[in-house]
């Protein structure tokens, strides 16, 4: 007997993909405030600095707000190759992002990142409850290579 699938819901990728656009939009903004609330209070995020993992909002979101301190200027933050699996609960999404800034002398400065998150439907919500970022490194020199385009 086969079983009927829910997974891959076109109406739930949907949702994901607006609330992915809404936290980027949160981002390029510096709103800390509206960058929070795409998180679920027990998020568990792996980013490329500073920290191995946070765990918990309120550890994301002074991380947040040291991140968005480190952009003086105009904040980049693009999303490229989105891909969004979901079904009616749960869901999993991994693009590529370049973030940066507008430096001091009017320079853009970013690199190019790989991301990824899991979602959870709560409340009627989707919520990220889990989110990692990271920038390939080259084994050799353990250097970062943020050079890298797509």
């Amino acid at each position: 007997m086969k079983t009927a699938t829910k997974l891959d819901r076109p109406d739930a990728s949907q949702e994901i993909q607006a609330v992915i656009q809404q936290w980027t939009t949160a981002v390029r903004d510096k709103n800390l405030d509206a960058i929070m609330a795409y998180y679920a209070p027990d998020i568990v995020a792996y980013d490329a600095i500073v920290a191995l993992q946070f765990k918990g909002a309120e550890a994301y979101r002074k991380h947040w707000a040291f991140c968005l301190g480190l952009c003086e200027g105009a904040m980049l933050f693009e999303l490229r190759d989105l891909v969004i699996h979901a079904d009616d609960e749960v869901a999993f999404a991994h693009w590529l992002c370049s973030c940066g800034a507008t430096d001091d002398k009017g320079e853009q400065k970013s690199s190019w990142m790989r991301a990824s998150a899991g979602y959870r439907r709560m409340n009627g919500q989707w919520k990220a409850m889990h989110e990692h970022f990271s920038a390939p490194f080259d084994m050799e020199s353990g250097k970062a290579l943020f050079d890298l385009k797509p």
